[in-house]
This record gives structure tokens, sequence and C-alpha cells, in this order.
């Protein structure tokens, strides 16, 4: 199995980077090749702009999508993307560890590797979409973490319902360009834990990741 871990978090101290420390440590004791990709420490660039390419097709308009479908026909991405890009195309299952910031990805930087990687040609486009995806066949896993407790993020809960939540990131991100998508890992509230129960909820995904290759993709709905 080939697995690609992206994280993000700004504290090497958090309870997701322990979650990212025990992916790492448990997929690389199963035998899996890992690769990863720490955002923050990486000073990854999130903005998209014509620093995305080596190669220009209009240099008086900047369309991106443009800019993307000629990049994947000149081979002209700059190399801090060529080089996300060819771990998406190398990986079976891709994992997100996040703390989910304003209902969604942390902006800055995750969503910015998003808008950056997931290039028009590269990962979508012509049709590739959905189940006809470029990256079909492929798994991901959404790993994070909230501030919230479980019971504000239930349908009636104050929050609202966290599969509500995920839509836009399961099924308008990770469904669009073809991944099949596993049952989200969430721990609710670590902060307001115990140290043994945080060591628990580590175990506990820990030996989730053990069989992971049995799960089935989940239905993450429509909008």
């Amino acid at each position: 199995m080939k697995v690609f871990i992206v994280y993000w978090h700004p504290e090497p101290q958090s309870f997701n980077h322990a979650m990212f420390s025990k992916a790492h440590q448990t997929f690389s004791e199963m035998g899996a090749e890992v690769k990863t990709s720490d955002l923050y420490a990486l000073q990854f660039n999130p903005v998209s702009s014509r620093e995305n390419f080596q190669t220009v097709k209009d240099p008086a308009y900047f369309k991106v999508q443009l800019e993307e479908m000629y990049a994947t026909e000149q081979q002209g991405f700059v190399a801090e993307i060529e080089v996300e890009m060819q771990k998406l195309a190398w990986c079976d299952l891709m994992v997100w560890q996040f703390p989910l910031w304003w209902f969604g990805l942390p902006a800055v930087f995750f969503k910015g590797w998003v808008d950056r990687v997931f290039a028009m040609g590269r990962a979508y486009g012509g049709g590739k979409i959905y189940d006809k995806g470029v990256f079909r066949g492929k798994r991901a896993l959404l790993s994070l973490t909230t501030g919230g407790s479980e019971a504000a993020f239930q349908p009636d809960g104050f929050n609202g319902d966290i599969t509500a939540v995920l839509r836009p990131i399961q099924r308008g991100m990770l469904q669009f360009v073809g991944f099949d998508v596993l049952e989200p890992q969430i721990v609710y509230g670590p902060v307001r834990m115990t140290k043994e129960q945080r060591e628990g909820e580590l175990e506990k995904y820990a030996e989730r990741l053990k069989h992971i290759q049995n799960e089935m993709p989940i239905d993450v709905g429509r909008y």
C-alpha cells in the first residue's frame, strides 16, 4: 500500500501532530510505503498565481484553468507543485490531517494546497470528474479534530450535522476528482480530554489504520 499523508498545524506539540505521527508510524510498521507533506514545515505557498507555472499561455490575461491546461500539456508546473502532484498520482490512499477551522479546512495552507495542486488537466477536466475522475480507484481519509463536542455536531446540535459540514470537502474536492472517501476519523474536543483519553484516541486510530484496507467507501451525499 502506498500512503500519502498531507498535514497542517502550526504547533508541533499539537494533538494533530500526534495523530500525524501515529499514522506515519502505524503505516510504516505495516510495511506500507509512506510519503508526507507537512505544509506548515514546508511553508507551502498557498496563493494561486502565475508563480504556479513555468509556462505562459496568455500573457495578457491570467485565467488559472487555461494556464493549468497549458502547463499540463507542456509539463510546465513549478517544482513545488509538481512534486505534490506526483505524490497524488503515486498513492493508493491519501490522508488529510488537520484541525477543523471555521467549519472547513485551514484556509491559508490546506485550501491553498488544493487550489494549486488539484489543477485542471492534471486532477480533473474533460469529463474526468466523480466516478470518471482522474483518481478513481484511489481512496481518501479525512482525519481531523474539532473544538466543539460530538454533541454539538449532531443533526440537532448547535453546530449541525458534521456530515454536512464536511460535505464540501468530501464531495466537492475529493469525490470530484475521483477519490473514494472513507469514514472520517474525528476527534472531538481533544483540548478538553485528559492525557489518558488522548492516548486512547491515538491507539483507537492506529487500530483502525491496521485494517483500513478492508474498509468500504461511504456515501457522502450530494448538495
